[in-house]
């Protein structure tokens, strides 16, 4: 069985591919060939906790084991660490481990980006981006959408500001217009799309969100975290990555009292594209991603499918 470290789990999912495997998975959740529960959520001591993530689809299974202990950086130590077991669905012969920490990196991002190509305006892609946290998806989320739209201004915001400025410096170092702020809301009516990656329990910045904007929100996990302002979810389109997923972990929902009657799941608006990109209003959008399984399950498949060639070798070279 292959293990993958980090980066090397890093290298076999680009962005762009990873967000179509996203795509592909969500077809075959409606179709029923694609299944994951609920994910298994288990309390550990210092505010910690694991969670458990299976999925499956006809070809491969997989379970991703994660833990998050929030305290840890004041031992400078990692927040999350994990791994995604990956197995023949027919036979259960196990096939390789991937790094958890990096496919869950590249698959938020991934999501994110699927819903910003399906969902975002004209006037979302031609604006600034602003990023809200410099940790892990922070420099997930500036990699993949500077891949797309290379061309914007990204600005950067933390409130360590030095971590804004090493991101920042990541982002020139890849050729992006990147800079590091200060002052949040100084910048937040201008920008198209609005990332935030950080488990605050407030909402962090000001509800000055323009026409046509997007907001997207990955960093809050719980009822209890909260990054959006209330008034911004309340007026805007919400789409959630699974509806489970979000009635069950979105605080930035909850705490505005949303309307669930009226929150759409990505995988309506992915089988729905014509609709959603030419709709007439320009009212912001919030697209809130708590994560899922099935995200793993598509990083998983893309893996696969790139080593596929390695696999049949190491499996010639075993019997």
């Amino acid at each position: 069985m292959f293990t993958y470290d980090f980066a090397a789990t890093h290298a076999l999912l680009p962005y762009a591919a990873l967000a179509e495997e996203v795509r592909a998975v969500l077809r075959d959740k409606v179709n029923a060939t694609a299944i994951a529960p609920q994910r298994l959520g288990v309390p550990l001591p210092n505010d910690g906790i694991l969670l458990v993530m299976p999925a499956a689809d006809n070809d491969i299974a997989i379970t991703k084991l994660v833990t998050v202990h929030p305290h840890n950086a004041k031992h400078a130590l990692p927040t999350i660490h994990g791994e995604v077991v990956v197995m023949r669905a027919g036979t259960g012969e196990r096939l390789m481990i991937l790094d958890g920490k990096a496919v869950t990196a590249r698959r938020t991002a991934a999501v994110s980006l699927l819903a910003a190509k399906t969902l975002a305006s004209d006037v979302a892609k031609a604006g600034p981006i602003l990023i809200i946290g410099a940790g892990v998806q922070g420099r997930a989320h500036l990699e993949a959408f500077g891949d797309w739209l290379p061309g914007r201004d990204i600005f950067i915001y933390s409130r360590m500001h030095a971590k804004a400025q090493a991101l920042a410096q990541h982002g020139r170092d890849l050729g992006l217009n990147t800079q590091a702020i200060e002052d949040v809301n100084a910048v937040v009516p201008a920008c198209g799309f609005i990332i935030t990656g950080t488990t605050s329990t407030a909402p962090i910045f000001v509800d000055k969100v323009r026409a046509g904007a997007m907001a997207i929100a990955v960093g809050a996990y719980s009822h209890s975290m909260c990054e959006l302002p209330h008034e911004l979810v309340r007026r805007s389109r919400v789409v959630v990555d699974t509806f489970e997923g979000a009635q069950h972990e979105a605080g930035d929902l909850s705490q505005a009292s949303v309307d669930w009657a009226r929150v759409e799941a990505l995988e309506e608006v992915v089988m729905d594209i014509v609709e959603t990109r030419h709709g007439a209003s320009l009212q912001p959008i919030v697209f809130k991603s708590v994560g899922h399984a099935l995200w793993d399950l598509a990083a998983a498949r893309l893996a696969v499918k790139t080593l596929t060639p390695a696999l049949s070798q190491r499996e010639t070279e075993q019997k």
